[in-house]
């Protein structure tokens, strides 16, 4: 009983602190005749975004409407990243347990430089490589047909439409502009070493035995991995793909730095121009944790299918 109410007590003091701090942020904001409430969402924004994902959006559009491109924004290069960042992460992963010593000292000296690098960093030097090293679009590098690499940004073929050259910049086909395409990049092979780490460590806790008895039965490497090893090691991998994943969301907000109008960017822009920065960072906040707690949720689903089916 005593415990109970040494429970109540302490919540009730949280949420009277809690009360206290709103009513004296309220005090303060009506002051200084700071408007507070989320009503300036509906009044309009004033200021274009330089990449709308697709989406329609105009400087007279709202407040909401700007965020919702910058929400769309945010989803695009969390989505591709977590992609691109598992498939290249799961080679790299197998690649240290290569029993070839080049490949298994390339993805050893690929991991350990990329881990020990700040993120920001590498971000900043994917943009500097796009924009100052890669040529003029007249000039663009084409590794591959209908792809080509300039300080524009990434241009490839569509279904039913290839990139032409027309005048100074390329028409037709997808884009993919400098700032996004630093972010993606920097995004995957960051978040990949990690990813590798843990493919590598999942691998490793299959039991000897099980990799004894698939060269007893006959079976060759790669049948010996997709049947016996990863049935196994996914068990141990995706628990913590989740927290590389949450972390790839919340890295993405880094974005702001190199110009590329992911929702904190647009988040802070309308702070600025309204000087509603309580409401603001609350929404940031709100969606950011929105986002978590829904992929973790798909994480923890995914597992418990992945431990039924034995």
């Amino acid at each position: 009983m005593k415990k109970i109410g040494f429970q109540a007590a302490a919540i009730a003091l949280a949420l009277g602190f809690a009360w206290y701090l709103v009513a004296n942020t309220v005090d303060n904001l009506a002051a200084r005749n700071i408007a507070s409430g989320f009503g300036f969402l509906g009044r309009e924004a004033g200021f274009e975004i330089g990449e709308t994902g697709g989406l329609a959006y105009g400087a007279a559009d709202t407040y909401l409407r700007a965020l919702a491109v910058g929400l769309g924004n945010t989803f695009r290069v969390a989505v591709l990243g977590i992609v691109g960042a598992t498939v290249l992460g799961f080679l790299v992963g197998l690649g240290r347990l290569s029993e070839n010593p080049l490949v298994r000292g390339a993805t050893a000296a690929y991991v350990e430089f990329l881990r020990n690098t700040p993120l920001l960093v590498q971000l900043f030097f994917w943009y500097a490589l796009i924009t100052e090293a890669f040529p003029s679009p007249r000039e663009a590098l084409s590794p591959l047909p209908g792809v080509f690499l300039s300080n524009r940004g990434i241009f490839f073929p569509l279904p039913g439409s290839w990139p032409v050259l027309e005048g100074f910049n390329f028409s037709g086909g997808g884009h993919l502009s400098p700032e996004f395409a630093a972010l993606l990049a920097g995004l995957v092979l960051y978040t990949a070493t990690y990813i590798a780490e843990i493919v590598r460590a999942g691998i490793l806790s299959v039991p000897k035995g099980q990799l004894e008895a698939a060269r007893a039965l006959g079976l060759e490497r790669r049948p010996t991995l997709r049947h016996v090893v990863l049935p196994h090691a996914l068990r141990v991998i995706v628990p913590p793909l989740s927290s590389q994943y949450l972390n790839l969301v919340k890295n993405s907000s880094l974005a702001v730095a190199i110009g590329y109008p992911d929702f904190v960017s647009v988040a802070n822009t309308a702070i600025n121009q309204t000087g509603q920065a309580i409401e603001g960072v609350a929404l940031i906040m709100a969606v950011y944790l929105t986002i978590s707690l829904a992929l973790s949720a798909l994480m923890n689903w995914c597992n418990a299918r992945l431990l039924a089916r034995g």
